[in-house]
């Protein structure tokens, strides 16, 4: 199923530690963003990752994507924008925007794969997302 966003937005503020020698964000850094930024937007759908865990279940990435637009530093407030792209089976993309003060400065995806982790094998999204996503989006 193709579906209509399903958003959140959150902050983060750049410490030292995420910073290369230049005050720049390092740039495996932003895939770090992105995890961030799924756990909240997680936080509002009916499952969490700690109850999808707890139900055996898990959304391992399988294909990440980052463009680079402009440079985040050190002390940076960065606004993070996730947004549900497509959930179909057993995959879901998640986009995410990295910003500070509107101004783009890297955006990307993560797909996923639900699995079993018992099995490590590929599974159906749960239901209950799955819901979620439909009454949300109206699809």
């Amino acid at each position: 199923m193709s579906i209509n966003p399903l958003s959140c937005t959150t902050t983060y503020r750049v410490p030292y530690a995420d910073t290369d020698q230049m005050g720049v964000v390092y740039y495996g850094n932003y895939l770090t963003l992105f995890e961030r930024c799924r756990n909240e937007l997680m936080r509002s759908c009916p499952m969490t990752y700690r109850e999808m865990e707890a139900k055996g279940l898990a959304l391992p990435v399988i294909e990440a994507h980052v463009d680079y637009k402009r440079p985040a530093l050190y002390d940076d407030l960065l606004e993070l924008r996730g947004t549900v792209h497509s959930a179909k089976g057993c995959q879901i993309r998640i986009d995410v925007d990295v910003l500070r003060d509107g101004e783009l400065l890297a955006k990307g995806y993560t797909v996923h794969c639900c699995i079993n982790l018992a099995t490590k094998r590929p599974t159906r999204l749960p239901k209950e997302l799955c819901e979620q996503f439909n009454s949300t989006n109206k699809i």
